[in-house]
């Protein structure tokens, strides 16, 4: 059983909003878009406020850190599908951000189970801010979207790419340098055994 503290609460809020965001957005309702909108902003607004409240209140939980990246990701890619489907959105564009989003997580959950922790960086965060602005005045400016709406789509796709690269790169870096600590409490530890 996971501890059931406000960052957690809140993370919950957070997938469980997902479903309503996509039948909200993809339900013939009447201010159908500007309900999802605001479904969008509550649900990434939770996004902010769990991890500030974990670290704030030495509250962070397994079950957080766990848990936490798989709602951002869930919201994201349910949010840019539901777009796609409604024709707002070109396909190739949601896939470059869900096949990030994906490989990131992947990867970054495998690291942390080599004991190796990657914290998101600024170009992590600043592509979280892009990303949610351009999906939200997806949502909210309807069809079609205005050129600067699609400007801001192509500026998420480009911050995506770069911050991609770029945690790859922090990965390879990362992972060398534990490596190279292993090496050395190995050989420290060799070391001591033949001196004795």
């Amino acid at each position: 059983m996971f501890a059931l503290n406000l960052p957690n609460v809140l993370t919950l809020i957070r997938i469980l909003l997902v479903p309503v965001l996509v039948v909200v957005l993809l339900g013939q309702t009447e201010n159908g878009d500007l309900w999802a909108a605001i479904v969008f902003a509550l649900a990434s607004a939770t996004d902010a406020m769990d991890g500030y409240l974990a670290r704030t209140r030495n509250a962070i939980t397994t079950f957080g850190k766990l848990m936490d990246p798989i709602a951002d990701k869930l919201l994201i890619i349910a949010a840019l599908v539901a777009l796609v489907s409604l024709d707002r959105l070109a396909a190739w564009i949601a896939m470059v951000i869900i096949a990030r989003e994906l490989t990131v997580t992947v990867t970054r959950m495998h690291a942390t189970q080599q004991g190796v922790v990657i914290a998101a960086n600024w170009w992590g965060k600043a592509k979280t801010i892009v990303q949610v602005a351009a999906i939200f005045f997806l949502i909210a400016a309807g069809e079609p979207s205005p050129a600067w709406v699609d400007g801001l789509v192509y500026g998420a796709v480009g911050i995506t790419i770069v911050s991609g690269i770029d945690y790859f790169f922090g990965l390879r870096r990362v992972l060398r340098e534990a490596e190279a600590r292993r090496e050395a409490t190995t050989g420290a530890a060799s070391a001591k055994t033949s001196g004795s």
